[in-house]
C-alpha cells in the first residue's frame, strides 16, 4: 500500500464531536506539531450520522477532512455499526442481542445489537453507503474502518438459533449422521428430527458447544465481509479496508475475520509503569489488557499472524486505560519504548486512544493524549518526542518483516473448547483462559531466554510442504492444541521428520475435530515421534518442584553473550528447573530421553520434559504448565539444541532485543532497556542510530538510559 511506504503512520483517534468546546483548528495544529500522520474518525456515532430515521447529517465530517487535508494528516473513516442510535432501539427492539435465549440485554452500552438481524442490515447498509458516497473521495481518507472491536457477545436470539440449525442440516445431512458425530446416545439426546434440537443455554455437550462457538464467529466474519464488499463499491483503488480487532471477543477468528481485508489492525492495550519493567516475576492475569513485557510482544505478534503480514495498531495507552479506578499512565519514555517495539514486530501504524480525554460517558476516565483541561501536558510531549523520531526514520522501518527463533500455533476452536470445557482448574476454579495460559506460558518461556516469537494459525501451514515449513521455521510450538484434525497432526510429524524441532505441551493431540476424545494413544499421531505416550494425567492445587535430569535441562542455566566478557548474562538461577502447575500429564517413555522429573513422591515416576531424535528433526514435550522459571529452563534447553546463539542477544536482564528485514533488505535491530537502571550494550557489529543518524563501531557500546530504545540499522 503506497501510503503506507512513506513512513510509519502515527496518530490518534479523533473525535471533534466530543468536544465540549469548537477547537478544530487547534487540534489539528497540535496535531501536526506532534507529527501526527493520521486520524480516525466517524465509526462511534451513528446518532450524528443519522438523528431521525431516514434523516441524515453527513456533513458535519467535512471540515475535519479539510482541515486534515490541508495538515497533511491522512483520515481512516469509519462505519458507525457498532453502535446503534436510541430511535433504531425504539422502532426495532427486536434487535437487542440475547445472552440468553429469551433475554435482551438491554441498552444503554454498545454493540447491543443481533447483526445478523434484517431490520438491522437495512438500517446499517444505507448508513454505510451515503457516508462512504460522501466521503470516499476526499483525498485525505486513505482507508476505512468497518465496524469496531467486532465479536463482543455471543448471540442467543430466536433468529440465529434457527440459522444455527440450517447451518447444522447443511452441513451434516441428517439428523442420523449428527447423532453418530456428536455421540448423542449420551444421556439420552439423540434427535429424532431437527426441531428436538435444544437451546444452548443449557447445553453441556461439548460437541455443540465448539459448533455454536464456530458459527458464531463464522456470523462475525460474515457481518464484516458484507461491510467490506458495500464499501470497496466506492473506495479507490489506493484506499484500504480493515476493521479493529480486540483479540479477546469471543466470536472472533482472526485469521478467517481478516482474510476478506486488506490488513489486519488490533488493539495493543497494556499495563504501564512497573509492569513493563524487567526482570519480572509478574505473574498478573492477562485479558484486554495485556500484563508484562513478554505479552506486549506477544499482542504484536498475534496481530501479524492474522495475515501473516504487517499490521496497523487501531488503538493504544495514550494514558490510563481501564475503568475510573485503574490509573497507571505511563513513565517517561515508555510510550516511545511500547512504540518502538511494536514497529519492530511488524506495525506500520500506532494511533493513540484516543486524542483528548472525555468529559463525560462510559470512557470518562480512559485518558487521551490531552487530559481533561484540554491544555498539552506530559503525555503530549513525550508523544510529540516520539513522532519527531519515526520521522527521522523514515521509510525504513514500515513493513518489516520480523525475525523469529520460534513459531506457535495458535487454534481458536481449541481456545473456544477449552474455555466453553475448561480442563485446567482442578478443585479450586474453572480457568476459562486455560488455553490462552497453555500458550502464553512457552511463549513467556522464550521470551525470557532471549528469544523472538511468531505465532501461526493451523490452516496456515497443513497445506505447505513441511520440508520447505522448516526452513524458516526451526521450531515450532504446538501446545495445548486439542483441537486437531488427524491431517494436522500428520503435518506436525512430517515437520518435525523433515528436520523441525517440534515442541507438544499438554492436550495436544487429544481431541479431533468434533471435541471428542480420541482413540489413539496420546499424543495422537505423535507418540511414537515424541517417544512417550500417557493414559493417565492429573490436575494440581500446589506446584511441585522439577529438576533436571543428567544431562537434561541444568539447575542453573546460563546463556553467556559471546561478543563482550564482561556483560551481563542471562540465568535461571534458582538452583532447580522450576515448578510444574496445574496439570501433569503421565508420560511412560518409549524411546525418549527424560530432561527433567517431578520431586513428589507419586508424581516422580514420570518425566516431566523428553525429548527425542525423529528423522532429521526432534520432538521435545512439556508435561506440564510451566511456571516462568521452568519454562524459561526448557526454551533455552530448546533453542541450544536447535538455533544456537545470535549475535544480536540481550546483555543484561532489562534488556531485549528483536531485529527484523525492512523492505529494501536492510537488517534493523531495536535494543531496549526495561528499567530505571540504565544499561550498556556492546555491538556486534557497524550500525547507524535512525533516531540520531549517529554511526557506531563493532565492538563499541551503546549507553542505554532507563526506560530506553535504539533502533539501529546495520551498516
Amino acid at each position: 500500500m503506497e501510503h503506507l511506504d512513506r513512513r510509519i503512520l502515527f496518530g490518534a483517534a479523533y473525535y471533534h464531536e466530543y468536544q465540549p468546546t469548537p477547537r478544530l483548528s487547534e487540534d489539528l495544529d497540535l496535531m501536526q506539531r506532534a507529527r501526527f500522520s493520521v486520524i480516525r474518525v466517524g465509526e462511534s456515532v451513528w446518532s450524528t450520522w443519522e438523528p431521525e430515521n431516514g434523516r441524515f447529517d453527513l456533513d458535519w465530517l467535512q471540515p475535519v477532512l479539510d482541515g486534515a487535508r490541508e495538515r497533511d494528516i491522512a483520515v481512516i473513516l469509519g462505519t458507525p455499526t457498532y453502535a446503534v442510535p436510541p430511535w433504531l432501539a425504539r422502532l426495532y427492539p427486536e434487535i437487542n442481542l440475547e445472552r440468553r435465549t429469551g433475554q435482551p440485554i438491554g441498552w444503554g452500552a454498545r454493540q447491543e445489537i443481533d447483526y445478523t438481524h434484517p431490520a438491522f442490515l437495512f438500517h446499517a447498509e444505507r448508513l454505510i453507503r451515503k457516508i462512504i458516497a460522501q466521503y470516499a473521495d476526499h483525498p485525505a481518507v486513505i482507508g476505512f474502518q468497518v465496524d469496531n472491536e467486532p465479536g463482543l457477545a455471543i448471540f442467543h436470539n430466536h433468529a440465529v438459533f434457527q440459522r444455527f440449525v440450517d447451518h447444522l442440516r447443511h452441513r451434516y445431512g441428517s439428523v442420523e449422521a449428527l447423532n453418530r458425530e456428536w455421540g448423542l446416545t449420551y444421556w439420552s439426546h439423540r434427535l429424532s428430527e431437527w426441531a428436538d434440537l435444544w437451546t444452548p443455554d443449557g447445553n453441556a455437550q461439548p460437541q455443540y458447544s465448539l459448533a455454536w462457538r464456530r458459527f458464531q464467529a463464522e456470523l462475525t466474519t460474515a457481518f464484516i465481509t458484507w461491510q467490506a464488499e458495500i464499501v470497496r463499491e466506492y473506495a479507490r483503488d489506493d484506499q484500504f479496508v480493515t476493521t479493529c480487532i480486540a483479540y479477546e471477543r469471543p466470536t472472533v477468528q482472526d485469521e478467517e475475520l481478516t482474510a476478506g481485508l486488506d490488513v489486519a489492525a488490533g488493539n495493543a492495550y497494556y499495563r504501564m509503569q512497573d509492569k513493563l519493567a524487567l526482570p519480572t516475576a509478574d505473574t498478573a492475569e492477562q485479558g484486554w489488557t495485556t500484563s508484562g513485557t513478554w505479552s506486549l510482544f506477544a499482542a504484536a505478534d498475534r496481530m501479524y499472524a492474522s495475515k501473516q503480514a504487517p499490521f496497523l495498531v487501531t488503538e493504544t495507552d495514550a494514558q490510563s486505560i481501564g475503568m475510573s479506578w485503574q490509573h497507571e499512565p505511563a513513565y517517561d519514555g515508555q510510550w516511545r519504548q511500547v512504540a518502538w517495539a511494536l514497529i519492530s514486530r511488524g506495525a506500520t501504524m500506532i494511533e493513540y486512544w484516543h486524542w483528548h480525554t472525555l468529559h463525560y460517558g462510559a470512557e470518562t476516565y480512559w485518558g487521551g493524549v490531552l487530559p481533561h483541561s484540554q491544555q498539552p501536558g506530559r503525555v503530549y510531549e513525550q508523544i510529540a518526542e516520539l513522532g519527531v523520531e519515526l520521522e527521522r526514520a523514515g521509510s525504513l522501518v514500515t513493513e518489516l518483516k520480523p525475525d523469529h527463533d520460534v513459531t506457535f500455533v495458535f487454534s481458536n476452536p481449541s481456545k473456544w473448547s477449552l474455555q466453553q470445557h475448561p480442563q485446567l482448574g482442578g478443585y479450586r476454579e474453572r480457568d476459562t483462559r486455560g488455553y490462552q495460559r497453555i500458550v502464553e506460558s512457552l511463549y513467556r518461556g522464550f521470551f525470557d531466554a532471549g528469544r523472538q516469537g511468531h505465532f501461526v494459525h493451523p490452516q496456515q501451514v497443513v497445506d505447505l510442504d513441511p520440508a520447505e515449513y522448516v526452513t524458516d521455521h526451526p521450531i515450532l510450538v504446538a501446545a495445548g492444541l486439542t483441537i486437531a484434525d488427524d491431517h494436522l497432526l500428520q503435518w506436525l510429524e512430517r515437520y518435525a521428520d523433515a528436520g523441525g524441532h517440534l515442541v507438544l505441551g499438554i492436550r495436544t493431540g487429544y481431541e479431533d475435530f468434533e471435541a471428542r476424545a480420541r482413540r489413539e494413544r496420546k499424543p495422537a499421531f505423535l507418540d511414537q515421534a515424541a517417544g512417550v505416550w500417557y493414559d493417565e494425567y492429573s490436575t494440581i492445587d500446589d506446584p511441585i518442584v522439577v529438576i533436571g535430569a543428567t544431562g537434561g535441562l541444568p539447575s542453573t542455566a546460563v546463556v553467556q553473550d559471546q561478543h563482550s566478557a564482561d556483560a551481563e548474562v542471562d540465568k535461571v538461577d534458582h538452583g532447580l528447573a522450576g515448578r510444574a502447575t496445574r496439570w501433569i500429564d503421565g508420560l511412560q517413555l518409549d524411546g525418549a530421553e527424560p530432561l527433567a522429573h517431578y520431586q513428589h513422591p507419586h508424581f516422580g515416576r514420570w518425566p516431566a520434559a523428553t525429548s527425542k531424535r525423529h528423522g532429521t528433526g526432534r520432538v521435545s514435550y512439556l508435561g506440564t504448565l510451566p511456571d516462568p522459571d521452568l519454562a524459561r529452563s526448557f526454551a533455552a534447553w530448546v533453542v541450544d539444541h536447535t538455533v544456537g546463539r545470535s549475535r544480536w542477544r540481550r546483555q543484561a536482564e532489562s534488556q531485549t532485543v528483536t531485529s527484523a528485514t525492512a523492505a529494501d533488505g536492510t537488517r534493523l535491530h531495536f535494543v531496549h532497556n526495561w528499567s530505571w537502571a540504565s544499561s550498556c550494550y556492546s555491538l556486534p557489529c557497524d550500525v547507524v542510530d535512525l533516531t540520531s543518524d549517529a554511526k557506531f563501531d563493532s565492538g563499541q557500546r551503546l549507553d542505554l538510559r532507563a526506560w530506553d530504545v535504539r533502533i539501529l540499522a546495520e551498516r
